[in-house]
């Protein structure tokens, strides 16, 4: 099974699966938890870089997770988003909810400004 998450002091990492769908989401949701559950966890980066398709489910996954580290005092970010992702954050209302880090090249192609 792969793994999902990384633990680095207090920042947890969580490589984001080529496509979040509902299968791919429950186990994320569960490694995740895991870590977050222990109270060490003050940052969390979810990583897209891999990231081509994410679906309701998806969507889903990464609001309880920002919603679980709220209860927890921490912050959440994203972090190499493709354009099909943005874009998905944007409609979806994630953008709102959750920083995002979009690499400087991207961001002069689309002549927009993301939260760093």
């Amino acid at each position: 099974m792969e793994r999902y998450c990384e633990q680095e002091k207090n920042c947890l990492r969580v490589y984001v699966p080529r496509e979040l769908d509902h299968h791919e989401a429950d186990r994320l949701k569960q490694e995740a938890d895991f870590f977050i559950e222990t109270g060490q966890v003050k940052t969390l980066v979810f990583d897209f870089a891999g990231t081509e398709f994410m679906d309701s489910s998806g969507i889903g996954v990464i609001i309880g997770r920002s919603r679980k580290m709220g209860y927890f005092g921490g912050e959440v970010y994203a972090e190499h988003l493709s354009g099909r992702i943005l874009k998905i954050f944007k409609v979806s209302g994630l953008h709102t909810l959750i920083r995002t880090s979009v690499p400087k090249q991207q961001k002069e192609r689309e002549g927009e400004n993301h939260n760093a």
